[in-house]
């Protein structure tokens, strides 16, 4: 406590930043603690933390504005990483999967919240422009709030995850498209606004486009080059780098910086690389999220919501409402379970971070009244924070309305709403760690018996080579908590370690026990100490020199061909001696 008086008194030389940084990082972890133990959400925590920081006195005496700045930069870096990661996983193949839900569903919920929402603006008295953007600023919900709930649940798969990611994609699409247009909505640009909007898609798809071909013959043969090299650190600096540089190229076309991320994502989605390229930016897009949230909690003021409490209630109570009550209409409409459809619902009833990009965005343009922005800020922060809960709800009150006949018996989902990559879809797996001889004969004696596969492998030649013959495999590194959770580890039947690499080995079991406590595990070992630090993480494990042993005397005894040699004896003798 001493020294964190210090750091907020200024009697130490640390940078206030730095003295910023330290408090919301320690706060968040203390804060997040607890939070678990509840089973809330991490990012509510992250609000938390912003909120105390900001309405306890300390914020002037750490920094106050300029750190608050930059840490706002650094929120704006989590916000790119997102929609880098988006494009990742949204490939081009997913895209056409998706495109017709994405359409229907999001035109459906944007459609009818904006115009609720904009309308209500509107007769409220803010002019045309300032209406439109709140209109869209509320229809937006929060795809990292939603995404990581589904995650914490365990129902990445379920079909009411699929439509709101769906809904969500049209969503970031959209405010992408509204941010590229909103100098022409707000006559900066010159021109007509029709002519303004035009110039601004145009672009934009001319972006997409050279993108996507930069990608097939510069960056792809780029992600070779580097793959070949086995470096890990060199892997990493090159996808945070390709982030970057495509994202600053939209911005240098004065076009979206999110824009270009997404396009980034895009650009290595199809490629074999994409899921390593996930387990590595994972952690960094975590860590500037958290700053992003953090950063919301900075700007909420107690005092306001003190003051105008009731505008506040009837504001949070409001979009639930609205938004919630759209978006299961809209799912419905796209022929979803009524119980799945109240989940996507409850993961679609916020606005969210874009709400925010979005508003600070047109106040470069024009200010809005700052009882507006605390409005919206407050009112975002709450509702996100109430996402995970209401989820979790979701399930117990859908199962009270089918009790009750509400809802209808459960109907089959449509066979379009199942994942559409086999990745996805695989369980009762058996996971093959290296594409070496062992795990080459491993996973052709399993496949010969009916036993699914999937392969991961950090040679990028072996995972092309393995691709075109139409075998499941992961381009990651097994020792990533990521990459283990892409290979569904906590569906998987068994996990082989191929390769005796005993330090990798033990680094990799606690986090595949952490995922799957009944998963039988496989490693290889050379020597008799390194057979006991498996044994000890309960491995069934092949001693290669033992076996190797075992091989040699039996062919030896055998090459005798002796009546009083009997190599099996020979061979029980000897290892049991030992």
């Amino acid at each position: 406590m001493t020294c964190v008086w210090l750091l907020a008194s200024g009697a130490t030389n640390v940078s206030p930043l730095f003295a910023l940084l330290s408090l919301v990082l320690i706060l968040a972890v203390l804060v997040s603690l607890v939070l678990v133990k509840f089973r809330q959400s991490l990012l509510v925590g992250y609000l938390l933390c912003g909120v105390v920081i900001a309405n306890c006195g300390l914020l002037p005496f750490v920094g106050g504005e300029e750190s608050d700045a930059v840490i706002s930069h650094l929120a704006e870096i989590g916000v790119i990483l997102l929609m880098f990661t988006l494009g990742i996983e949204f490939s081009l193949g997913e895209l056409g999967h998706l495109w017709r839900k994405a359409l229907a569903g999001g035109g459906i919920q944007v459609g009818l919240t904006g115009v609720v929402a904009g309308g209500a603006a509107y007769f409220l008295g803010f002019p045309a422009a300032e209406a439109a953007v709140l209109a869209v600023a509320v229809s937006l919900s929060s795809t990292a709030v939603a995404m990581k709930s589904f995650q914490d649940l365990g129902q990445p798969n379920n079909p009411g995850a699929r439509v709101a990611l769906a809904i969500a994609l049209f969503q970031d699409l959209l405010v992408i498209l509204f941010i590229l247009i909103l100098p022409s909505i707000y006559g900066k640009g010159g021109g007509s606004v029709f002519g303004g909007v035009m110039l601004a898609i145009g672009k934009g798809v001319l972006f997409l486009g050279g993108a996507l071909l930069l990608g097939r013959y510069g960056i792809t043969p780029l992600l070779h080059a580097v793959a070949r090299t086995r470096s890990r650190e060199l892997f990493t600096l090159t996808v945070v780098a390709l982030c970057c540089g495509v994202a600053m190229a939209g911005g240098a076309l004065d076009l979206s910086l999110a824009l270009g991320a997404f396009a980034a994502g895009l650009v290595v989605s199809e490629s074999i690389y994409s899921h390593r390229i996930m387990a590595d930016i994972l952690p960094f897009k975590d860590l500037f999220l958290a700053l992003f949230f953090i950063s919301v909690g900075l700007q909420i003021d107690l005092q306001a919501i003190a003051a105008h409490w009731p505008q506040v209630l009837g504001g949070c109570l409001a979009i639930l409402t609205l938004k919630g009550g759209v978006a299961f209409v809209a799912a419905r409409v796209l022929k979803l379970p009524p119980r799945p459809a109240l989940l996507a619902a409850a993961s679609l009833a916020s606005t969210g971070e874009f709400s925010l990009v979005l508003m600070q965005k047109a106040s470069y343009l024009r200010a809005f009244d700052p009882a507006t922005v605390q409005l919206l800020l407050i009112c975002s922060a709450v509702t996100m924070g109430l996402v995970p809960g209401l989820m979790r709800l979701s399930g117990p009150v859908g199962r009270k309305m089918e009790l009750l006949g509400w809802f209808k018996s459960k109907k089959p989902l449509p066979e379009s709403l199942a994942p559409s990559k086999a990745l996805k879809e695989i369980g009762d797996h058996a996971v093959i760690i290296g594409y070496g001889p062992v795990g080459r004969a491993l996973n052709e004696a399993l496949k010969r018996c009916g036993v699914d596969t999937l392969v991961v492998e950090l040679n990028s030649d072996t995972v092309r080579d393995l691709k075109k013959q139409g075998q499941l495999v992961l381009f990651a590194d097994a020792t990533h908590p990521e990459a283990l959770d892409l290979a569904g580890i906590g569906r998987a039947r068994l996990v082989a370690f191929t390769f005796p690499n005993t330090a990798a080995t033990c680094v990799a079991v606690p986090l595949v026990r952490e995922r799957n406590p009944g998963v039988v595990i496989f490693g290889r070992a050379k020597f008799p100490e390194e057979v006991e630090r498996l044994r000890e993480r309960e491995v069934i494990v092949i001693h290669d020199e033992r076996e190797s042993a075992i091989a040699m005397v039996r062919s030896a005894m055998s090459s005798y061909l002796r009546a009083d040699i009997i190599p099996e004896e020979v061979v029980g003798d000897v290892m049991d001696a030992e």
